[in-house]
């Protein structure tokens, strides 16, 4: 992908907008962050740009959330974090803003009210309308370069990630060239085998990925696992019990089941489905063959057998993406499943995982550093490996035809 880095642009002395992902869990009591993890995760990009006057960009939530609020709790936690002042600044393109960045000297961190706030934030635009608003003209205007570090926001088509790049001088920052570096190894240059683990309950984006990878020839073997798996054993004739499949029925993936059926009439070989799972039966796990599953219960984990057989064929493989847990890995019970295919994931050569729950999974066993990489953006992770042109790498490739 032709996009301009931090290592492209050199010492950067001028005036900075730097845009990154601190949407970070709050307390709604206290205003209090609870999750500082995104914050930790750009640091790096944070501090490569010292010799800069830095004017970081952000969002918390979206409007009629309950953690839709001001960022002055946001400036704070980094200031703790970098070990330098960070001003808070209670606006976003008026005189007060405009007046801090003019008087802000070398070195000096600010961070914009949250940028939400701002109307035009919230509409999906293409690039070149995105531009035209007043939100991208006024923060342009204050400016001499853009750097986008928010891999998190990546697939949004928002006037901050798809307008500016069009109106300044734009790079990616390390986050961001590091997700993309390594999402887009997958598809070139990663070790051979590749399977992709894919579970959860986001059927849909899974589909969409095993269609994908299957039909470039990327993935040599296609493994599900949690609801998605469910979806796929309803597709091959299996009874995966009442409570399931209305739980299918409610997510709205009724419909996917016949997209599933066409995947296994085309790559069967490539696909790997569960051969057991476990339920909850007095509180108790008890496990079953698929063609065994009671129809009063929940599908909840894979079971034992099939983490054995599923965990050799990660272990066996050169490269392993994986998205999404084999089950309720929040009940200790039935995250068997989601720790042991992680932790097979975690021995390969090349690991590759989705954020969201797994992320949070991999946490919980200490094995991050086991990891090639982990994702910092659930959704915008998924939407990459569907192929999708992803609208914020698309706005920095206009900008270095643009400008250079």
């Amino acid at each position: 992908m032709e996009i301009g880095t931090l290592e492209d642009a050199g010492n950067l002395t001028g005036t900075v907008m730097l845009r990154v992902d601190f949407n970070s869990p709050i307390d709604p009591s206290s205003n209090q962050i609870l999750d500082d993890k995104r914050f930790r995760e750009h640091l790096p990009t944070v501090r490569a740009l010292e010799d800069a006057r830095l004017v970081i960009l952000t969002h918390q939530s979206r409007p009629g959330k309950k953690d839709y609020t001001t960022l002055e709790a946001h400036a704070a936690r980094l200031e703790r974090l970098l070990g330098r002042p960070v001003t808070y600044v209670e606006d976003i393109f008026g005189r007060c803003a405009r007046e801090a960045i003019r008087d802000a000297k070398r070195g000096d961190v600010l961070m914009l009210e949250n940028l939400r706030f701002a109307a035009e934030e919230n509409l999906t635009l293409k690039p070149e309308e995105a531009k035209k608003t007043l939100l991208v003209r006024r923060l342009a205007s204050m400016a001499d370069m853009y750097v986008n570090d928010a891999f998190g926001t990546a697939h949004r088509s928002q006037p901050s990630i798809v307008g500016l790049p069009l109106a300044l001088p734009s790079v990616a920052g390390l986050l961001m060239e590091k997700e993309v570096t390594n999402l887009s190894r997958v598809f070139t240059d990663a070790p051979r085998p590749i399977t992709f683990v894919l579970g959860g309950t986001k059927v849909d984006d899974s589909i969409a990925v095993a269609k994908n990878v299957l039909e470039r020839g990327t993935a040599d073997k296609v493994i599900v696992v949690g609801v998605v798996a469910n979806v796929f054993l309803l597709a091959a004739g299996y009874d995966i019990g009442q409570p399931s499949a209305q739980l299918i029925d409610q997510l709205g993936y009724r419909g996917e089941v016949d997209k599933a059926k066409a995947l296994l009439d085309s790559y069967r070989d490539r696909f790997s489905l569960p051969h057991s799972v476990a339920v909850r039966k007095d509180g108790e796990r008890v496990e079953y063959p698929v063609d065994g599953i009671p129809r009063d219960a929940q599908v909840l984990d894979i079971g034992t057998e099939s983490i054995a057989l599923l965990s050799q064929e990660i272990t066996s493989s050169g490269t392993v993406v994986v998205n999404g847990p084999a089950g309720l890995f929040e009940e200790e019970q039935f995250a068997i499943g989601t720790f042991e295919l992680l932790k097979a994931a975690s021995t390969v050569e090349f690991s590759v995982a989705g954020g969201g729950h797994s992320g949070v999974a991999i946490e919980r066993l200490g094995i991050e550093d086991q990891f090639t990489h982990i994702s910092t953006g659930g959704g915008a992770a998924i939407e990459f490996l569907t192929g999708k042109k992803m609208p914020a790498i698309e706005a920095l490739e206009m900008s270095k035809k643009i400008f250079g």
